[in-house]
């Protein structure tokens, strides 16, 4: 494992956002196994929330896609990795807020959660099999307007 993975990896247990992770993924009956570069993929996740097909907490990625599905995307699991550097960088569980107002915002520019999701955008919309979606219509008019 590269020092940049090893540091990510200590960082997210001390920041608790791995902990939590391997909580979530229990709840969700997910069975977690080694994954590359220190992350720790839990499979078969049951919960219906969230919707996504995998989601990161620290550096656990929980996965609802079967491991073929999974083998035909392995540039999910990059997207996965770039989300548990980021919460690395947010101090932990409190970069959910920070998501969660970013969702929000994209949500409200474009009617999508992903695409104008700054934490989304960093980790790779395409690698995270996101659309981009252009801002609305009403809100681009306004802009123009405005300036």
């Amino acid at each position: 494992m590269r020092p940049r993975h090893r540091v990510r990896q200590t960082v997210n247990v001390i920041n608790l956002s791995t902990p939590l992770g391997f909580l979530i993924a229990g709840i969700g009956r997910a069975k977690p196994s080694r994954g590359p570069h220190g992350l720790v993929v839990a499979r078969g996740y049951r919960l219906r929330v969230p919707a996504a097909v995998a989601f990161t907490v620290g550096n656990v990625i929980v996965v609802r896609i079967s491991d073929e599905r999974l083998a035909g995307r392995p540039e999910l699991l990059l997207h996965e990795g770039r989300h548990a550097t980021q919460y690395a960088f947010c101090i932990g569980p409190l970069m959910l807020p920070f998501y969660f107002v970013a969702a929000g915002v994209s949500w409200v520019l474009s009617g999508d959660f992903a695409s104008h999701n700054l934490f989304e955008r960093l980790a790779g919309l395409d690698d995270g099999g996101y659309r981009r979606r252009p801002v609305r219509v009403a809100l681009a008019g306004r802009r123009r307007r405005a300036g």
